[in-house]
Parts: C-alpha cells; sequence; structure tokens
C-alpha cells in the first residue's frame, strides 16, 4: 500500500510540472476599438483561450482605453503590449506582471505603432488625420515612454510594421509606403503611387520581397515589388470591380493565401499566393460589417478578423465566435496572440498579418 502510494505521489507531480509546462495561447483584444466603438465589450483587454474553443478568461480593465484604441503591438523581449488610442495616449502594458509600466500623451495623436524586437524603441505613426507633411514618425523611448524625437514622412501616417528581422520598419502614408533603417532612422526606400488612394492596411512577407497594399477605392490590393521599389501588380476581387475600399490584409504563415477584407460586403476574399499575381479562389461570409481586419493565428490554424467571427483556416468554416463574460458577441480590429508557459511570455504575435515563411 506505502508503494502504491507512493507511486500515486510521483505520478501527480509529473503530471503537475507536465501541465504546468504545457504551453497555452490565448488572443487579447483591446476594447473599445477606436474604428468601431459600437461593438466593443467595456473598456481594457478581454483574453480568449485560443486552445480551449475561444472561450472567454478574464477581462483586464483600463479606463484610459475609452476613447478608443488605435493601435497594439507586441514585444516578446519585454513581454509587453503597446497601445494607443484616441485620447492622443500611448502605454506600455506587462503581460507578466499585468502591470501598466507607463504611460503618456503625445501631441497630435499616435496610431498603429512598431516597436524594435529588443523593445528599445518605438514607432508611432502620427496619424492618418494629419493632413500635412509634418506627418510621420514619434519616436518612443521603450523603457521610459518618452518622446524622443519626430520624423517627418508626409500626410496620413497610418499603418506600420516592423519586419520579423528587426532590419526593417515599414509606414505608410498617402499612396506612399516608405522603409526605413530603425537603428538609425534613415529612410531606405519611398515606393509611390501605391494603394490606389488614401492610405490602407498593407502586410508583407517574410523574406520582404513583396508588400501587398489594399486598395482605396475598389476591394482588392496592389503587389509592390520591395526589392525593386514599385507596385507591379494591381489585383480586384470579384467577378466585377466592387467599387469601395479595402481595409485589411493578411498573409497565412506559410504564405500560401493572401486574404483581405471587404468589410462593407461582409466578406473575406481568399487568394493563392504561391502564384504571381496571386490568383482569387473563394471567400468566407461574415456576420456583419464594420471596420474591416483580417489575421491568423501564428500556427495559421485559425483566422480572426474585426468581427466575432473565427475561422478554420484549412476548412474556411466557422468554428467559433467571440464572446464577453456575459455571452454577448463583442469585436476588435486590435487583437495579438500571446502564448504563455509557466507564467512567462514564449512567442506573441503582431496585430498584421505578416508572412512568417521560409
Amino acid at each position: 500500500m506505502k508503494r502504491l502510494l507512493a507511486l500515486l505521489c510521483l505520478l501527480s507531480v509529473v503530471f503537475h510540472v507536465s501541465a504546468d509546462d504545457v504551453v497555452h495561447r490565448y488572443l487579447y483584444l483591446a476594447s473599445p476599438d477606436g474604428a468601431q466603438l459600437e461593438n466593443g465589450s467595456g473598456k481594457g483587454l478581454l483574453v480568449v483561450d485560443i486552445d480551449d474553443g475561444f472561450k472567454f478568461v478574464k477581462r483586464i480593465d483600463n479606463e484610459n482605453l475609452v476613447s478608443g484604441v488605435r493601435g497594439l503591438t507586441g514585444c516578446l523581449a519585454t513581454h509587453s503590449l503597446y497601445y494607443s488610442t484616441g485620447a492622443r495616449r500611448m502605454g506600455r502594458f506587462d503581460l507578466e506582471t499585468e502591470k501598466m509600466m507607463w504611460e503618456h500623451e503625445f501631441s497630435g495623436g499616435c496610431d498603429r505603432s512598431a516597436v524594435t524586437p529588443d523593445g528599445g524603441k518605438i514607432f508611432a505613426p502620427t496619424g492618418w488625420w494629419e493632413k500635412t507633411d509634418n506627418g510621420g514618425f514619434v519616436v518612443i523611448d521603450g523603457v521610459t515612454g518618452n518622446e524622443l524625437h519626430r520624423i517627418k514622412v508626409g500626410n496620413g501616417a497610418h499603418n506600420s510594421i516592423m519586419s520579423p528581422d528587426g532590419r526593417h520598419v515599414y509606414l505608410g502614408t498617402t499612396t506612399m509606403l516608405t522603409v526605413f533603417d530603425p537603428a538609425d532612422e534613415h529612410v531606405v526606400k519611398q515606393i509611390p503611387d501605391v494603394g490606389e488612394a488614401g492610405v490602407f492596411p498593407y502586410t508583407i512577407d517574410n523574406k520582404q520581397r513583396y508588400a501587398y497594399v489594399c486598395l482605396g477605392k475598389h476591394v482588392g490590393f496592389d503587389v509592390v515589388d520591395l526589392q525593386e521599389g514599385k507596385p507591379i501588380h494591381r489585383v480586384f476581387a470579384g467577378q466585377a470591380l466592387i467599387e469601395h475600399r479595402t481595409h485589411g490584409a493578411a498573409l497565412t504563415p506559410d504564405e500560401s493565401e493572401l486574404w483581405i477584407s471587404d468589410q462593407v460586403g461582409k466578406k473575406l476574399f481568399i487568394f493563392d499566393a504561391t502564384v504571381m499575381p496571386p490568383k482569387e479562389k473563394g471567400h468566407v461570409d461574415l456576420s456583419q460589417g464594420g471596420h474591416g481586419w483580417v489575421n491568423f493565428s501564428l500556427d495559421g490554424h485559425y483566422a480572426w478578423c474585426h468581427t466575432p467571427d473565427v475561422f478554420d483556416a484549412r476548412t474556411k468554416k466557422q468554428i467559433a465566435t467571440l464572446r464577453d463574460e456575459n455571452g454577448k458577441p463583442f469585436c476588435s480590429s486590435k487583437l495579438i496572440e500571446v502564448q504563455m508557459q509557466n507564467g512567462k511570455v514564449v512567442r506573441v504575435g503582431n496585430e498584421f498579418g505578416i508572412g512568417r515563411g521560409e
């Protein structure tokens, strides 16, 4: 009997250690979304469990998000999320301690930002609402949250992406894509005449060979050759031209497909990205309209967007609806995957659907 009890105790310890060592995957969503205030759920971060059918886990209140979140980006090195709001504020939230490290207000405001891999610097676009040549980047110290300086780029600085290798940071302004070296902040390249009109979302592949830039007047995208520094293809979705803007583009992590948002038509169009130009292969229907967005889980299994709908990216079937603790469906286009093990962050996704293939 003593031996049996000892064996059971040993098995219990082994099981406990193994359970603690499991990597847990969560989706963090900011609410309210600054672009669709009416479809959120309170003020703060809502966390759902990816591995448990996207069930609600907890809410992390933050009253300062009441004006709406403009962007949400993550950093593994600092195990933090960095958010910007419609009240011209930006803050850093520690995922492991669940404490605010800093929050500051910046004149003019901040849009969808990018952070260096070490968390040392944040590049915050001055916003699509800045319609002068003063638009560009607010460069922020990632440790203190203090403004370092500003970089003038042009009209309507909106979305920024840090490349996975940290060698380049991309900024979209009105029909312009600018590539910077984040180390010394010099302009590597400027690519004009992209996106048809205005400034809208885009994504890049892992090797930074191509960018896919949403169109401002039709549902579709421009393919930009980042090496040549020019757009090379304009691709439209649908059997006939769909005459409203596209707001959302994402590559599956393996870069086999490109998904784009038709938020007015309540669809996500899917393209074969293994051919050039990408070729349309189908779509999924959304439960509602909204701001527009699309992204994938780090393993490429799931697709989520600006609606409460979650899809199996392989079967193209809806498999979950994002709901808060009261069972109410809610939306956010500011959402990011966080993986944790033993209370430590081990992997962080990106709010943009960037390619991760070889």
